[in-house]
């Protein structure tokens, strides 16, 4: 029998979303001397599925909560002794936060401001205070603004003299995002989560609360809402229905397998620096119209289709609004300092991205018809 009273409590937000389930997954298995709470909304995006082959592990325990409620945020952090947080819930799709800035500002900027003062008032009873303690935040390049596109065409990237230089990528222009840049932000979304940052620094600042904040680029993998393009595309591909595609697809974006960013969260929790921030990437930048054309490339091979069997799926659409035109990130800072490099060329973490939607389908199927929502929603509804 496992005494909890002496494990290390760690509280995992946003838990049964995309990235969050892939981190607890991680942390619950490498540290099964660790107490892993997972605390989740279970919004739209939030799914238990995605945990179904750690949940009755005895080092894990899933709490339905809104981060956005203080006061069961602040008892169960009494009640499980919680002495580190990652905190990963968040609204995340800009569509959507511009269709609806009030949910975003409500769940980025004072959720994380819930957590923040809950964090805060609990460590502060303990003998020690924040001795051992952490709260790592999990933010997004978009704050940072965009970056201009001076290589339509792209050209060699500066970073092919780091050990990346084994991944595919290229660079569209010679800037890139780095830890000392200004923020601007430029949707709904990048502003709340921007506004969410600079709470956290604030608390690091004014409290002396051991803080960390991460940047993270585009990322793709199992268990992706299918809002989010790879996976959108990938089951409209094998329904053979429209790839829709804003302006021309010439934005640009750096793409990061799943995977890599738990690893580099597990990492940067454990040895990053309190009031520090790193910057999390693939080294890996792609136009949008050709990540597109590789996962149909990569869908038609797997599914037996003839090569460019759709392509005719694209389908141009009026752009986003303020839809920026290319992200690209610098984590040497964190290669440097911390040894953490992407471990997958882009070429094997599509294929096995694109077999794993194909293979779990059923999967898929449970999301579009909503009938997770329902199994859910009748779950919780007497608890």
């Amino acid at each position: 029998m496992i005494d909890f009273k002496d494990m290390k409590s760690i509280m995992i937000t946003g838990g049964a979303g995309f990235i969050g389930s892939h981190v607890v997954r991680l942390f619950v298995n490498k540290y099964p001397d660790y107490r892993i709470i997972n605390v989740d909304k279970l919004t739209y995006a939030g799914n238990l599925e995605n945990l179904r082959d750690i949940e009755n592990c005895p080092n894990y325990r899933f709490v339905k909560a809104d981060i956005c409620d203080f006061d069961t945020i602040y008892a169960l952090m009494q009640e499980e002794q919680v002495t580190g947080v990652i905190h990963l819930a968040a609204e995340s799709h800009v569509d959507r936060s511009i269709k609806d800035p009030f949910t975003f500002a409500r769940t980025n900027v004072m959720g994380t401001l819930s957590m923040l003062q809950a964090a805060k008032l609990y460590w502060e009873t303990r003998e020690n205070k924040y001795e051992g303690c952490r709260f790592y935040h999990i933010s997004t390049d978009e704050v940072y603004g965009a970056l201009e596109l001076t290589h339509p065409e792209g050209i060699d990237s500066p970073f092919t003299t780091t050990a990346s230089s084994a991944l595919h990528h290229h660079a569209y222009g010679e800037k890139f995002f780095t830890e000392d840049l200004k923020y601007m932000p430029h949707s709904p979304y990048s502003a709340s989560k921007a506004s969410s940052d600079h709470f956290v620094r604030a608390f690091h600042d004014t409290y002396g609360m051991p803080t960390i904040v991460t940047n993270c680029s585009n990322n793709y993998g199992p268990y992706q809402f299918p809002e989010k393009l790879i996976p959108l595309f990938i089951n409209n591909i094998r329904h053979r229905k429209p790839l829709p595609v804003y302006g021309k697809g010439e934005n640009v974006r750096d793409w990061l397998y799943v995977e890599d960013h738990a690893r580099a969260i597990d990492l940067i929790f454990h040895k990053g620096q309190v009031a520090e921030t790193y910057n999390i990437g693939g080294f890996n930048e792609w136009k949008n119209i050709d990540i597109i054309k590789v996962v149909i490339a990569t869908v038609d091979r797997i599914l037996g289709r003839e090569e460019g069997a759709d392509m005719d799926l694209i389908t141009y659409v009026t752009d986003r609004a303020g839809h920026d035109m290319r992200y690209a990130i610098d984590s040497r800072k964190l290669q440097r300092e911390l040894g953490w490099e992407p471990s997958l060329q882009f070429e094997e973490g599509i294929e096995r991205t694109v077999r794993w939607y194909l293979d779990h389908q059923e999967w898929m199927d449970r999301i579009t018809s909503g009938e997770y929502e329902r199994y859910y929603e009748d779950m919780y509804k007497n608890r």
